[in-house]
């Protein structure tokens, strides 16, 4: 048993706030999260956004895909009042804008960096998509302006990036070795019973479903010497699970939850 992985907050603990708001991530620091999660997908004049899903119907007040839509038409949109964390503000106070507004991946980097704590962040890049390897060409040429493609403790960011695609993880291997990567899982390949990564991908990120299914996955990585992010682990069966089985890291949409039952173990 592991009893101290790191816990990650799932698009910013999306249990609390609502997902990929500054609000939910600078929630998730304040409450000791080691780490956040966040998805990426490139708007239409190229810029990194922190949404998940490719329409825009779920999680704001907008339609369509979000890869057709510029910046500034994604910026008036309302990407929070849907959720339950975003209730209206008591008479005396303004409405808070990190709540509603969309996030930049720039702007989730320089809060982060202003935070005065280290602090872990994965980045999924989202696929299929329409800009193809454009969406890892720009990630990496943004998280070198901010100086972070190669790990440095002075920085404070530690980034990691994510995703369900073998070609994705070998371009960010070719244009930025040093970051660490983690191949994510829900139906797995071929060879990756057998404790083999494709190439590029240094850790492996299990579904919690594909955890419960098939333990034995994650004994093979963990024996081939990988290390293993579960995601999204929001119950106490589940976290029993892949403590048990000696995970490294814990993506999770109730991250406070999950440091309180570790804390009591």
């Amino acid at each position: 048993m592991n009893p101290n992985p790191l816990v990650f907050a799932h698009r910013g603990g999306a249990d609390a706030l609502p997902e990929h708001t500054l609000a939910a991530y600078l929630r998730a620091i304040a409450d000791g999260a080691d780490g956040l999660e966040c998805d990426v997908r490139l708007t239409r004049d190229g810029h990194l956004v922190c949404v998940h899903d490719r329409r825009l119907d779920r999680t704001s007040n907008g339609r369509g895909l979000v890869s057709a839509k510029t910046l500034a038409e994604l910026d008036e949109l309302d990407f929070g009042s849907w959720h339950p964390g975003a209730s209206e503000p008591p008479p005396d106070e303004p409405p808070d804008p990190d709540l509603t507004r969309l996030l930049t991946l720039d702007r989730l980097l320089e809060s982060l960096r202003e935070i005065g704590r280290p602090v872990r962040l994965l980045i999924e890049t989202k696929h299929p998509s329409r800009y193809g390897a454009e969406v890892e060409r720009r990630l990496v040429d943004l998280l070198r302006r901010h100086g972070l493609t190669d790990p440095a403790p002075e920085v404070g960011v530690a980034v990691t990036v994510m995703s369900f695609s073998a070609l994705a993880l070998r371009r960010i291997r070719a244009l930025a070795p040093a970051l660490p990567t983690v191949y994510l899982l829900e139906i797995p390949p071929p060879g990756v019973g057998r404790g083999k990564l494709p190439f590029g991908a240094r850790i492996g990120g299990p579904s919690i479903g594909l955890s419960r299914a098939r333990p034995g996955l994650i004994r093979s990585l963990r024996g081939a010497g990988h290390q293993i992010y579960v995601w999204t682990v929001n119950d106490g069966r589940d976290l029993d699970l892949v403590l048990e089985l000696g995970v490294d890291g814990v993506i999770t949409d109730r991250p406070r939850y999950v440091m309180d039952r570790i804390t009591k173990m």
